[in-house]
């Protein structure tokens, strides 16, 4: 059964047991679940991965409004417990190895773009869904305006690096 973290609203796998010896962190298996990347290219409708990146917007702003910056967001890092209706999607965000608090709108910015560039390579042709999941995070974040502005100045950043070489 899975009983995964919940700290605001954000689903985590428990952690049962960290080993400082041997530097092993035991967590909860989440059985049954599927990655969002699996589940995108399994080929669902396109209602339901609205939905689906609606509720991943959600998750990532209510993330964000705690300060919290993943460090590493792809869809392979997250995870859908099947069986969960369309309006209750069960989203549980795995590997926090990266993960550090942060308040800076920079450093949630730079967490979106990391995002939107893992998203769009793994998920071609999915540029619709991911505004809608920025939407939905822009509707549920308290501090989306600047972030969103720092997300802006990173997209530039990168196009530049990406020009010159």
């Amino acid at each position: 059964m899975n009983q995964t973290n919940q700290l605001q609203g954000i689903n985590a796998p428990v952690v049962y047991f960290v080993d400082y010896t041997t530097h092993c962190i035991f967590l909860e298996d989440i059985v049954q679940s599927v990655s969002v990347r699996d589940h995108i290219a399994s080929g669902q409708t396109p209602q339901h991965l609205q939905a689906l990146v609606e509720k991943i917007g959600e998750v990532l702003a209510q993330m964000h409004d705690e300060d919290v910056i993943h460090g590493d967001l792809t869809t392979s890092n997250m995870l859908l417990i099947p069986g969960a209706e369309h309006q209750h999607i069960h989203l549980v965000m795995i590997d926090f190895g990266l993960s550090y608090i942060s308040a800076l709108p920079e450093d949630k910015g730079v967490d979106l773009y990391v995002l939107e560039k893992a998203f769009l390579s793994t998920h071609p042709k999915t540029e619709t869904l991911f505004e809608r999941l920025l939407k939905s995070y822009s509707a549920s974040s308290k501090k989306s305006p600047a972030v969103i502005k720092k997300l802006d100045e990173v997209r530039l950043r990168g196009r530049k690096r990406s020009m010159v070489g």
